[in-house]
């Protein structure tokens, strides 16, 4: 009975916060704009909801107004259903130029009754090669579902309904470079990436499966919104964030026990387990604490 009580409590938070989410989420009208694939992105129900379509002549994607350094980033996503193969739904923070930042969702669609891959990465000053890739424990094309990236200056958590996936620790003291000095901005996209993204490549896109969709809603960006970090941290609206939970989260104990289960479980790729990949030694943050 106590236990069935605690779980009670547990559902009864997890789905406080999600309409307190909902609650708070921006306006796609106000917080987005559509910058490719002519008319394809569609923006629906008087901004709550957006959707994103791909055919054989072009893919589609948005980009928010603002520009963020730190913050917490929320989308929920409801992925192409049915044979996705080849196909790609993002969900990223990235800065411009050569020498960019950049944080990633990447949704892998895959062949009919085949799970997609959710992969992760991150880059700083234009140096990527920290992937980690998932499955899911959900069908993540049947109802909409929250992914969150938190980003301090001291780490990075992924999540997926709340649940951390991952954790990018600054191990700047250890010479690893950290992503905290260019603002960015939020992208999502639906594109064809059939020369990679389902097995390898061996699975290529079926056209006669377009236009594939991919819907997004409830995007909430609490952020600084910022042209330089230097600058005081202030919200979209222009007050000052202080003291707000993410600038300083970490995980707990039921944190700590919640990543272990989906790394244990739904993990599938990590770089800091392919010596093959790096032979002259793994990357020194690998042998660091994950939390």
């Amino acid at each position: 009975m106590l236990s069935l009580c605690s779980a009670m409590i547990q559902l009864s938070i997890l789905l406080f916060i999600t309409f307190l989410m909902a609650a708070s989420a921006g306006n796609f009208y106000q917080d987005v704009d559509l910058t490719w694939g002519d008319q394809r992105g569609k923006t629906l129900n008087g901004g709550q909801d957006l959707t994103l379509s791909l055919d054989k002549n072009s893919g589609s994607g948005f980009q928010s107004k603002n520009q963020f350094f730190l913050g917490r980033f929320d989308m929920q996503l409801k992925l192409v259903p049915g044979n996705s193969a080849g196909t790609v739904t993002t969900y990223y923070l990235s800065s411009q130029g050569t020498q960019h930042d950049e944080i990633d969702f990447e949704f892998l669609g895959n062949v009919s009754g085949q799970p997609y891959t959710v992969h992760t990465n991150v880059y700083s000053q234009g140096n990527g090669n920290k992937e980690q890739q998932f499955r899911l424990w959900f069908d993540p094309t049947t109802s909409f579902h929250t992914y969150s990236v938190v980003w301090n200056t001291q780490r990075i958590i992924f999540l997926v309904d709340s649940i951390p996936i991952r954790v990018f620790t600054n191990h700047e003291a250890i010479g690893v470079p950290y992503p905290k000095s260019q603002p960015m901005r939020v992208y999502c996209s639906l594109w064809n990436a059939d020369d990679w993204a389902t097995q390898g490549g061996t699975v290529k896109t079926d056209w006669t499966k377009a236009p594939f969709i991919a819907s997004y809603r409830n995007f909430n960006a609490n952020g600084c919104v910022s042209g330089s970090p230097g600058t005081s941290c202030v919200s979209k609206t222009g007050e000052p964030l202080n003291n707000e939970a993410w600038q300083t989260l970490a995980l707990d104990a039921n944190g700590r026990n919640r990543l272990r289960w989906v790394q244990e479980k739904y993990m599938i790729y990590n770089y800091c387990t392919d010596v093959q990949r790096f032979p002259q030694g793994l990357p020194p943050e690998c042998k660091r604490s994950r939390f």
